[in-house]
């Protein structure tokens, strides 16, 4: 009977330790990844941008006196020197107004001249104790009054002559006459517009570059530039004026080329299409587009670390080439990231790496890449 109950509880107790080997829990699967490294490139950029034709001078050209409009003499569409007339209002009366101010300012240099000489005359009179000293201040107060007179007559006869120059209104610059606001005959208040003036040659090329391509544009460089009518040809400007700030809200900077415009085909307003050349930049952080997941934040990327884990990084993207991607800020050349698997990853996940063709990785972050791994 002992021997019969020894048995039964060894029976018993093998039975139970099976029990507990089958109910232990399975070891976990580590979800599977391929990494590859981040590579240096060397790359040629063509910076390109659009922008518009505009002119650099262009003005709407006012009456500065009133009066009649007696004389348009260049008419809209025409052609203009600087310096040239192009209208006239009543410049007779002008003239008129000329030569009365220049009668009352003799009238008072003659005054001022007498009371000069009086002046004298009671001083001579006054040393010899003839004359009071009221009388001698007086007289001294009548000079000054002379002379203050003739000042104003002066200054009056230069306001005639400048009305006089004011009647004949001139081109500031050379240009074309755009549109004429007013008609012979028409009375003119100052400040009435009269033509527009649209300075031609030379023309502006106005175009806006990312903040990254800031530092690829200066002055006296020269640029490409295409427009629509002439589809074969290609222009060429010089940049002679580049932004100091960079625009807050569109993170751009704004650019000015010169545009010879000598034959006059150019016009202000067309679009255009400008190229400024091609800019070398060595050993560029490049990964694969695959690597590359949007989210809410922005780019982000996985980057294998020590241990097998990954880590979640908020990456800065650039130009895409031949399946790569530039990657500016937020990851080095050497780091590994991985390219396939990784949507439901999360930051410090454990991982198992892979190459492409399902070879194990490696497990320390930085360790030099294998052959199969490596991008050209």
């Amino acid at each position: 009977m002992r021997r019969s109950a020894a048995a039964v509880f060894g029976l018993t107790l093998a039975g139970w330790l099976v029990g507990c080997a089958e109910e232990a829990p399975p070891e976990v699967e580590l979800p599977s990844v391929v990494v590859t490294p981040v590579v240096a490139r060397d790359l040629a950029d063509r910076i390109e941008a659009s922008g518009e034709i505009i002119a650099r001078h262009d003005a709407y050209l006012a009456a500065e006196v009133a009066g009649r409009v007696t004389e348009i003499v260049r008419d809209e569409g025409s052609e203009v020197a600087a310096g040239e007339v192009i209208l006239t209002i009543d410049p007779e009366r002008r003239r008129l107004e000329v030569a009365d101010a220049r009668a009352r300012l003799a009238q008072t240099r003659a005054a001022a001249a007498e009371a000069g000489r009086e002046a004298e005359r009671i001083q001579a009179l006054f040393d010899r104790g003839v004359a009071s000293k009221a009388r001698l201040e007086q007289v001294q107060t009548e000079l000054a009054l002379a002379g203050s007179r003739e000042d104003a007559a002066r200054a009056q006869l230069g306001v005639a002559a400048r009305a006089l120059a004011d009647a004949e209104v001139r081109a500031p610059f050379a240009g074309v006459l755009a549109e004429r606001m007013v008609s012979l005959g028409e009375f003119l208040q100052p400040g009435k517009v009269l033509f527009q003036l649209v300075g031609m040659d030379p023309l502006d090329v106005e175009f806006h570059l990312p903040e990254a391509d800031a530092s690829r544009v200066a002055r006296g460089q020269s640029v490409s530039v295409e427009v629509a009518p002439w589809p074969e040809e290609v222009f060429h400007a010089t940049v002679r004026f580049v932004g100091p700030t960079i625009d807050p809200q569109t993170h751009t900077l704004l650019v000015r080329a010169e545009l010879p415009n000598a034959d006059r085909r150019m016009r202000p307003g067309l679009f255009a299409a400008v190229d400024l050349g091609v800019a070398q930049r060595q050993a560029v952080a490049m990964i694969p587009e695959e690597a590359v997941l949007q989210r809410a934040d922005g780019d982000i990327a996985f980057r294998l670390g020590p241990e097998r884990r990954v880590e979640r990084l908020l990456i800065e993207t650039g130009v895409h080439v031949d399946g790569l991607v530039e990657v500016s800020q937020g990851l080095a050349v050497g780091d590994r990231v991985i390219v396939r698997g990784h949507y439901a990853l999360v930051d410090g996940a454990v991982v198992e790496p892979r190459t492409p063709d399902g070879k194990p990785a490696g497990s320390v972050a930085g360790a030099p890449p294998s052959p199969e791994t490596a991008t050209p």
